[in-house]
């Protein structure tokens, strides 16, 4: 008897230790990359220039991450798949709104500088729901010790793809209005001229500025540096009209931009003012950015993996254009070390000097990642005891596990050097989040693998 305890006890030792291998060194080869990104990219020995860092990340956007989402994504989807996945998109939600809950405490109890209130939600609230995952799963499938099946890459990168939509839409509406630099911290000029900034953003944008949105600098618009909802609204908030001149929303500007001068037709077309306010403000929310190139990927994905005939004319061993999906197959095989490297890259620059405070800092990080990923083991085993999830499916818990755990999206970086806020402070953070992430990652990614064993 004590024979076969001591060897149950080695047994269970042995599969402690298997599975913390399992979870561990899929990380280090990432960090290995990561390492050999920064190495090229320091600043001391700059083998490779940033901009050549920012072209990787150009074909990371627009080839390679677009490639990776549609082979794997339009072999995998179907309407009984689309159907069993309802709760991948809502647990984005759902990690979202209680990461900004905490990213709120956070704000109450650390006290940043009154102008980083909004950012301190933003950062805590909103994770890294694409590059990194996939970068994550790519490399624990490439391991020979796993429990997510001989399936592993092409089902994990078919689910993280499926969720990414929702965070895209999210960071293109709430993000980018969220974003809006605070008015009281502007001051006019002259009478009818732009709202400027006072302080003086430095013009070496750091990498991260374009590491997943490249060209971002093409995009700026007319109110995108300026507190655009604050100019529209201020009269609701009874801001002096001399203090900051307000857009015209008048009933006779609105007669006059149609044509129409009659009274009559002033009052019978004249549009309510507060419908007139959330129009422009919905005209001036960045939705056309939703379509980028990962975006139109995950649609025609779907297209095609919800029409059988389309899906058997592009995806299997004797599809007619299988030889065109495999050769997306070969580009969709550079998408882990690009990302990595490009992330070594901007790890390499350094934090920037930031305004935030070591105590709001540390309070963002330890809420992103460590709290939150308590938080979400919780919804999930709930919403597992609620029989939300795919039954026996060890990988999509892990993908929706994921959500919670990963540090806060590098795209927020590209929206704050967009929007003109806390550019500085957003590299700042993503840098140290980075950092720290790579030990609260191999702390959880061992917890999750253990529990996983037990699904």
């Amino acid at each position: 008897m004590s024979n076969s305890f001591a060897s149950s006890l080695g047994m269970r030792s042995g599969r402690d230790s298997e599975t913390i291998l399992s979870a561990v060194v899929p990380l280090l080869k990432l960090l290995s990359l990561t390492v050999i990104g920064l190495l090229l990219g320091h600043p001391k020995t700059r083998l490779v220039p940033k901009a050549t860092f920012k072209l990787l990340s150009k074909l990371v956007f627009a080839l390679f991450l677009p490639c990776l989402i549609f082979t794997h994504l339009g072999k995998s989807i179907s309407f009984q798949n689309a159907a069993h996945w309802w709760f991948i998109p809502v647990n984005v939600l759902l990690s979202t709104i209680i990461g900004c809950v905490l990213g709120y405490l956070v704000a109450l109890i650390c006290r940043p500088p009154p102008q980083f209130f909004r950012f301190t939600v933003i950062m805590t609230g909103f994770g890294n729901t694409g590059n990194l995952p996939i970068a994550i799963l790519g490399s624990i499938c490439h391991s020979s010790h796993h429990p997510f099946g001989p399936s592993c890459h092409t089902k994990g990168v078919a689910y993280v793809s499926f969720a990414q939509w929702v965070a895209v839409i999210l960071v293109y509406t709430l993000v980018y209005h969220m974003m809006e630099p605070p008015m009281e911290y502007y001051e006019i000029v002259s009478e009818g001229t732009e709202i400027e900034e006072l302080p003086v953003a430095d013009a070496s944008q750091p990498l991260l500025v374009e590491a997943e949105w490249p060209g971002m600098e093409d995009k700026v618009t007319e109110h995108s540096k300026t507190p655009f909802i604050a100019r529209v609204f201020n009269s609701m908030l009874s801001v002096s009209q001399s203090a900051f001149p307000d857009i015209d929303l008048t009933e006779e500007g609105t007669a006059a931009a149609s044509g129409t001068n009659s009274p009559k037709s002033i009052r019978c077309l004249a549009e309510p003012k507060m419908v007139r306010r959330m129009r422009i403000v919905a005209e001036q929310t960045p939705l056309r950015h939703i379509l980028q190139p990962p975006t139109v990927a995950s649609l025609l994905a779907i297209i095609v993996g919800f029409v059988p005939i389309f899906k058997s004319f592009v995806f299997g061993n004797d599809a007619p254009l299988g030889f065109f999906t495999d050769s997306l197959e070969i580009l969709a095989g550079a998408v882990v070390p690009s990302v990595m490297l490009i992330l070594g890259g901007m790890l390499a620059e350094g934090p920037n000097d930031s305004g935030l405070g070591i105590r709001t800092t540390v309070g963002i990080v330890v809420a992103r990642l460590l709290v939150l990923p308590l938080l979400g083991l919780g919804v999930v085993a709930l919403a597992d005891k609620l029989n939300l999830l795919v039954h026996g499916d060890q990988m999509y818990r892990f993908v929706l596990l994921l959500q919670y755990t990963t540090p806060s999206a590098i795209l927020l970086g590209a929206i704050a050097s967009l929007r003109g806020y806390a550019v500085s402070e957003a590299s700042a953070l993503l840098f140290w989040q980075h950092v720290f992430a790579i030990f609260s990652l191999s702390v959880y990614n061992v917890i999750y693998f253990k529990l996983l064993s037990y699904v």
